[in-house]
């Protein structure tokens, strides 16, 4: 047998060797990887011996298969997932796949027949994901400020080497001693952060900035409190006492890919320059290219505009810029308002409904 050399400590390394020896099976090998680090030898006999019973499935599926004949398949991501995560905390699975369903249940039944009453069946018409307020979390995962019902929020920003969280009391207070006020709101503060470092998968250094706070065992009381909160998290994590400057620092390990979505784009308009033509030149443009048109003989003219400049050519009547146009040209010249159109953008049409090109 082996075990991972990825378990750096050598007594951890033995104690499994040991544990796996002695329940191994006879002419099995067996190879222990790092999840089987800190491992009780129950919780190792258990995973050891379904994969003995998976080993007699496929040599009795191979005797009495024809071929083409699917002996054995990867895991799906569904009872891959549960098998990582599934525990005594979980009391209830939803899903809306009736196909997903029944390979959850069976598997349930298979690695633990007292807990599949937990899986239920969804199908009552809104998104699953909207009824039980995962896409409103998604969304929140992709911004800096993570509100809390008291008020208290959380913003969170990304460096080059560290991720910084900064707390701020918002706009409540419990009672009016501002020490039990910091308290209360750091507390609430310290299980949303450690939620937060699950969901967004924060890795690498993180410096909480919790409110001040002046006592010592309050700080203390903090730092307890988002050990517990995080006695769950399965990825290795250090955290230290909050230091002298009111600072947590935090160690955490990586286990998938950070969210870092960036939902924001170069607007259309300027470029991301920040900065547009004014409305008098952006007129002064139309009005050149329009009496050009009209100099060459082009009629039934259309001019599609946003919204918004479409309102400023036609505010006030015989005062605006279309009337001043028709006693100028004398033609009527059409403007039409379309949402799909940029700030300052505006195209010519002739009577056939076709752009005109510059």
């Amino acid at each position: 047998m082996a075990v991972s050399k990825k378990i750096h400590s050598s007594e951890e390394r033995k104690r499994l060797q040991k544990i796996v020896e002695a329940i191994k099976p006879p002419n099995f090998g067996v190879i222990v990887r790092t999840a089987a680090e800190g491992k009780k030898t129950a919780e190792l006999h258990e995973d050891l011996t379904t994969l003995v019973n998976t080993w007699h499935t496929i040599q009795e599926n191979l005797r009495s298969g024809q071929a083409p004949q699917k002996i054995l398949s990867e895991q799906t991501k569904t009872t891959s997932i549960l098998r990582d995560l599934l525990n005594e905390s979980f009391n209830r699975i939803v899903i809306n796949d009736k196909n997903i369903y029944s390979d959850t249940k069976t598997y349930i039944q298979k690695i633990a027949p007292e807990k599949q009453d937990i899986v239920t069946y969804y199908h009552n018409g809104a998104p699953i994901f909207d009824h039980f307020g995962v896409t409103r979390q998604v969304k929140a995962s992709f911004g800096k400020t993570v509100n809390l019902d008291s008020g208290v929020y959380l913003i969170i920003e990304a460096t080059e080497a560290l991720h910084v969280i900064d707390v701020n009391s918002g706009y409540k207070s419990s009672s009016n001693n501002q020490e039990q006020n910091a308290l209360a709101s750091n507390l609430e503060a310290a299980a949303e952060i450690a939620r937060q470092l699950r969901l967004r998968d924060l890795g690498g250094i993180i410096i909480i900035d919790f409110i001040d706070m002046k006592l010592p065992e309050n700080k203390k009381n903090v730092y307890e409190a988002m050990e517990k909160f995080m006695a769950t998290d399965r990825a290795k994590h250090t955290i230290l006492p909050i230091s002298k400057f009111g600072l947590m620092q935090i160690t955490r390990q990586r286990v998938k890919p950070e969210i870092t979505i960036s939902v924001a784009e170069d607007c259309p308009t300027c470029k991301g320059t920040g900065k547009i033509g004014a409305s008098m030149l952006i007129v002064e443009d139309i009005e050149k290219n329009l009496q050009y048109l009209l100099n060459h003989q082009h009629k039934g003219l259309t001019i599609r505009v946003h919204p918004i400049l479409y309102a400023y050519l036609t505010k006030g009547w015989l005062r605006s810029r279309q009337w001043k146009w028709y006693f100028a040209y004398k033609k009527w010249i059409k403007l039409r308002a379309d949402t799909n159109y940029h700030l300052t953008e505006y195209h010519f049409f002739d009577n056939n409904d076709e752009e005109i090109k510059f």
